[in-house]
């Protein structure tokens, strides 16, 4: 998942328009200083909150608010600034608000919204508005995907296809923003790697078209409903086929062409963030801000290499049992060739997805009592972004419940989706990894609406703060394999060890590129040596790292962090442990900083020991 709601962050297009509102504009009227702390709380961050999504209208657009449907604007100097003081004006408020008087989930409530306002501030200190693209957070794709009518934007009305025809007229002017912003980083010496632009041109181009008719903005056109009158189909054809070719794809041509022409020629040969000025403190605000913690880079990079030691141990046991013999990277070498374990099609890939979904949620009530209601759609990956994208990703539904939570999966290079990788995969994106925790997160109508749905600002690059609770709960949720009654066939345990071995590699990768000076080839064999990933998918992984500096040392820290907490309450409890309500302890108020999550998981322990019953 991107994102991410990690991954969701790099998948959204936080973009806004005009010049944009003062940030107080609109804002529900504060609570008097007599009124509770938590209702001061609640009117804080809810009216924070509606300043944030007018200020990142297509924000609204994902979380299913369709008031600004039609906004689009430029990420300029006016747009940061308002940005930064929204950021500003939410730490501010939470300093009249005494937390010790606050009831546990308001406290929650204070505790996150006061690391990511901070760490928001942070962030802006660095240049990341400059480094706007690249191929794993692409803005413009993902504007692509808003047209296509197959993600968040709506196309059910007549309002709805006037709205987005109202956003595509105003994706010149980000186009042009966008390039002029990278122009300024090459003025600065603030350029991506070259293999970021040289993956980026590809997805530009292929959202390029001939003509209107051809392009994938024209699918929303192409499935009119019937019942829409005669004349407004007539005009909404004409108005979407004068904007698409007139406005859309002459920008998409311009995009593609300044990268081709001129951006690929400016950037840079080094692949760490180190080669950039104040790179290796930015660096470090960047593991910070991804780990919620204050390990140094270095022990995250030791971490690395002990989890692996550990992990490869594992698998030799597992070796051992089923009688295979070698080393384990002359084992996965083996797995990656192994045409047993390839797919001869791909929808026999989407209906080995199918099959592990029917057979996970026949156990889950084994571990879960608290389960979202919100469905699971299985989905191939769209061929314009599959050829430089991950295995699988996962789209969170909106509040509005019109869409089902979707697992996307690449069914490009069949060889590189190896079979044995299928339970993991299943399990971290789906359920109940990515899909158990973000419904349940978005459903939870008690939260305030920060929490269930996130921010995003993918010009700025800003971190989210809640992404290694996010990521380690999926890995947390492959490591429930085995007691939801999977990886009973070796090689799929074999697979999930394998995977593991990944996501630890990842610290070691991850530092060694940004604050050891590792080369792209260093980092692809290292991967190569310690896990089951092809070598497509570890190119693809490396150059994620590349692009996406620290947001991979936040899966395995926040795993890490689970892991021993659970540790904690089963010695603490005893007999008494169980694990449905510790992860219903885990899920049930959202995502939140690690620090946030063992502060409550503490509390949960003690109750739980003077309530003399397993807590719920």
């Amino acid at each position: 998942m991107k994102p991410r709601m990690l991954a969701l962050g790099a998948l959204l297009l936080g973009a806004c328009g005009g010049p944009p509102p003062p940030p107080s504009a609109q804002a529900p009227v504060p609570a008097t200083a007599q009124a509770p702390a938590g209702q001061r709380l609640r009117d804080l961050v809810e009216g924070w909150y509606e300043d944030y999504l007018r200020l990142f209208p297509v924000a609204a657009t994902f979380i299913g608010d369709h008031r600004y449907d039609a906004e689009l604007a430029v990420p300029d100097a006016a747009h940061a600034a308002a940005a930064r003081a929204l950021q500003q004006r939410g730490l501010d408020g939470l300093a009249g608000i005494d937390r010790a008087a606050l009831d546990p989930p308001d406290r929650i409530t204070w505790e996150v919204f006061a690391w990511a306002r901070r760490s928001d501030l942070e962030n802006d200190t660095f240049p990341g508005r400059l480094l706007p693209l690249d191929q794993f957070n692409n803005p413009a794709a993902f504007f692509a995907q808003l047209g296509s009518g197959q993600v968040v934007q709506p196309f059910a009305t007549v309002r709805d296809y006037e709205r987005f025809a109202t956003r595509m007229s105003r994706f010149p002017t980000w186009v042009d923003q966008v390039i002029a912003n990278m122009r300024t980083g090459v003025a600065r010496g603030i350029v991506p790697p070259r293999v970021v632009v040289e993956r980026l041109i590809p997805q530009v181009a292929a959202i390029t078209a001939p003509s209107a008719e051809k392009s994938i903005f024209w699918q929303p056109i192409a499935g009119l409903p019937k019942e829409f009158p005669a004349a407004d189909r007539a005009r909404l054809t004409r108005s979407y086929r004068d904007v698409i070719a007139g406005a859309v794809l002459p920008a998409y041509q311009r995009l593609l062409a300044f990268l081709r022409d001129e951006y690929l020629w400016k950037s840079r040969t080094g692949i760490g963030l180190a080669d950039l000025p104040d790179g290796a403190k930015w660096y470090a605000f960047l593991a910070r801000a991804y780990t919620t913690t204050d390990t140094p880079v270095a022990e995250i990079h030791a971490t690395g290499l002990r989890e692996v030691a550990r992990i490869e141990g594992e698998i030799a046991g597992v070796m051992a049992r089923a009688g295979l013999h070698g080393s384990t990277a002359g084992l996965a070498a083996s797995m990656r060739e192994d045409p047993r374990f390839r797919y001869p099609s791909a929808q026999a890939l989407l209906d080995a997805y199918r099959q592990q979904e029917t057979r996970v949620l026949a156990t889950v009530p084994r571990l879960f009592s608290l389960v979202p209601k919100t469905p699971l759609e299985i989905r191939a990956m769209e061929p314009f972004r599959a050829r430089s994208a991950a295995a699988a990703e996962y789209y969170p539904p909106p509040a509005d419940g019109s869409r089902p939570g979707i697992f996307y999966v690449n069914t490009f290079d069949l060889p590189a989706r190896p079979s044995y990788q299928t339970e993991t995969t299943f399990l971290h994106e789906a359920i109940p990894g990515h899909h158990f925790q973000v419904a349940l997160t978005v459903e939870n109508d008690r939260l305030p609406r920060f929490q269930r749905f996130g921010t995003w600002d993918s010009f700025a690059s800003a971190p989210d703060i809640t992404t290694a609770y996010i990521e380690g709960w999926a890995l947390y949720a492959e490591s429930l394999g085995d007691e939801l009654g999977l990886y009973t066939d070796p090689w799929m345990k074999l697979g999930s060890l394998f995977d593991a071995s990944w996501r630890a590699a990842r610290l070691v990768v991850d530092t060694g590129i940004h604050a050891r000076g590792w080369t792209r080839e260093q980092a692809i064999d290292y991967l190569l040596a310690h896990t089951a990933l092809t070598p497509t998918d570890a190119t693809a992984e490396v150059e994620r790292y590349i692009a996406w500096p620290g947001q991979a040392l936040a899966y395995k820290t926040g795993e890490l962090a689970i892991r021993r907490l659970r540790t904690e309450a089963e010695q603490a409890l005893g007999p008494r442990f169980d694990p449905r309500a510790f992860h219903a302890a885990v899920l049930e108020d959202g995502a939140m900083p690690l620090a946030v999550l063992e502060g409550k998981i503490h509390r949960w322990i003690d109750t739980t020991k003077r309530a003399g019953a397993p807590g719920t």
